[in-house]
């Protein structure tokens, strides 16, 4: 567990720069990716993508979306139950399954370095995983309800809903250390999360259908 003290931990609001939706979806949003140009959402039975500069919905397949989601750089991840689709995001279809590590209790997922890295929200627990077999390489211990998960710029961060409280965090990916906590507005949730590569993360806003943009803590040069 992690167990560094709360006076060593960086903590600091949230900035919210925009809100995206509500889409129109009755299971509201879970996992969040970003291709370079979209955003991708997990809206239950689909996957939508969509514009960050018009908030417009670009494109819409209909997969089993009910979790987290990653990219790769040419392929699509949805977490679908007990297993992981590897998606074509061309045509939407699914070219590769592994089993889920959770079995259908998993939250959020990322890629980095060739891994899938998932959260499993009651377990309160992130795993890096093989895409290709999903052998479990890794379990990084929390002590929060886990939510989507995001690398950037070497950077392990993850997303919490405990109760009516939601954070950012960034973790030490070897020990799962929280180094710093960025909090959201009291009934503001996470679902999903990703890095747009710069000084964004999108999250999904559960069942408030809302995908939010919001800044992550410049770094020094």
């Amino acid at each position: 567990m992690n167990d560094i003290p709360r006076h060593a931990v960086h903590v600091s609001p949230v900035e919210i720069a925009r809100e995206y939706g509500p889409f129109d979806t009755s299971e509201g949003v879970a996992g969040v990716t970003y291709d370079g140009h979209h955003i991708w959402a997990a809206t239950g039975e689909r996957l939508i993508a969509v514009d960050p500069d018009s908030g417009q919905i670009a494109r819409s397949l209909p997969r089993a979306a009910d979790a987290g989601t990653a990219f790769d750089g040419t392929h699509l991840y949805q977490l679908a139950e007990a297993r992981i689709d590897k998606i074509d995001p061309a045509t939407g279809a699914v070219v590769a399954s592994i089993p889920a590590p959770g079995q259908g209790c998993d939250s959020g997922m990322a890629w980095a370095d060739g891994s899938l890295w998932v959260g499993q929200y009651r377990e309160r627990r992130i795993v890096q995983i093989d895409p290709a077999t999903g052998a479990v390489l890794r379990t990084l211990e929390s002590d929060r309800f886990v939510t989507g998960v995001s690398w950037v710029d070497g950077e392990l961060w993850h997303g919490t809903w405990e109760g009516d409280d939601s954070d950012l965090r960034r973790i030490d990916p070897d020990d799962g250390r929280v180094l710093e906590r960025l909090e959201l507005p009291a009934g503001v949730h996470v679902s999903g999360l990703e890095s747009d590569g710069g000084d964004l993360f999108y999250c999904g806003g559960g069942r408030s259908g809302l995908v939010r943009a919001v800044r992550r803590p410049a770094r020094a040069a």
